[in-house]
């Protein structure tokens, strides 16, 4: 299912390029960096996750193997549907590919994540910024993607109405899906944030499958993120976004 999710995000993202309607803000950047560099945009996809992965390094954050595969299939994947789309379709067909983009990612989303083999390489930059500051993580997410959405735009980036219905839509649409997709126990799953608020586990008991957070103690747990970290600020907000 890992790697199944992770070849549906990158042809979500190939489908949201071909409608030229807006990108999600990581791959306006994306976009942006291959109009100035000659390369496709998956492949700088590839190598911009390979850097931000390098910045886990200070950040003391360590990848999984969900992490690791990411940053290579998400972006072949993409390079690989975008061979076959074809370009130049008319509004008319544009449109959907928009909107099937974006459903198709939130479907991705809850696959890959609800595999459990660790965050996506932004993700994790995001989780140790907020754990190094002390920030919410809300607050480091908008800063991030707020960043790298401005540099895409001015490389000549893509941002459209597809880039705001990105936003408005693809968080609800991961909490749809991940309860579906959650590999975790029935009786684990029934106590985490994608059902009811899961009891805080007991000092040196993670359980028999860890999730990778709990909005309801605020600790980040599981794969990728180390240890319980108790009143950790706005874990919760995973739930929005995914862990690209």
């Amino acid at each position: 299912m890992l790697y199944l999710g992770l070849a549906l995000y990158g042809a979500s993202g190939a489908l949201q390029v071909r409608s030229g309607l807006g990108l999600d803000p990581w791959d306006v950047l994306h976009q942006g960096l291959a109009f100035h560099t000659g390369l496709a945009i998956g492949t700088v996809s590839i190598l911009v996750g390979a850097v931000v992965l390098l910045g886990w390094i200070p950040l003391r954050q360590w990848p999984g193997l969900g992490t690791v595969s990411n940053v290579v299939l998400v972006g072949s994947s993409m390079n690989v549907t975008l061979a076959l789309l074809p370009g130049g379709a008319p509004l008319l067909w544009r449109i959907p590919e928009m909107l099937g983009g974006i459903l198709l990612c939130g479907l991705a989303s809850g696959m890959y994540i609800g595999a459990r083999f660790g965050p996506g390489p932004r993700d994790g930059l995001m989780t140790g910024l907020a754990r190094r500051t002390g920030r919410s993580l809300r607050l480091v997410r908008v800063c991030i993607e707020l960043t790298v959405l401005a540099i895409g735009w001015l490389l000549g980036g893509t941002v459209g109405v597809g880039t705001v219905l990105f936003a408005v839509s693809i968080g609800p649409l991961v909490q749809f899906f991940l309860p579906l997709l959650d590999t975790a126990a029935p009786a684990t799953r029934a106590r985490s944030p994608l059902g009811r608020a899961r009891r805080p586990a007991a000092s040196g008991d993670h359980g028999s499958e860890p999730t990778p957070w709990s909005a309801s103690s605020g600790n980040l747990t599981g794969r990728g993120f180390g240890r319980p970290r108790p009143g950790f600020p706005g874990a919760g907000v995973l739930l929005s976004t995914p862990a690209w």
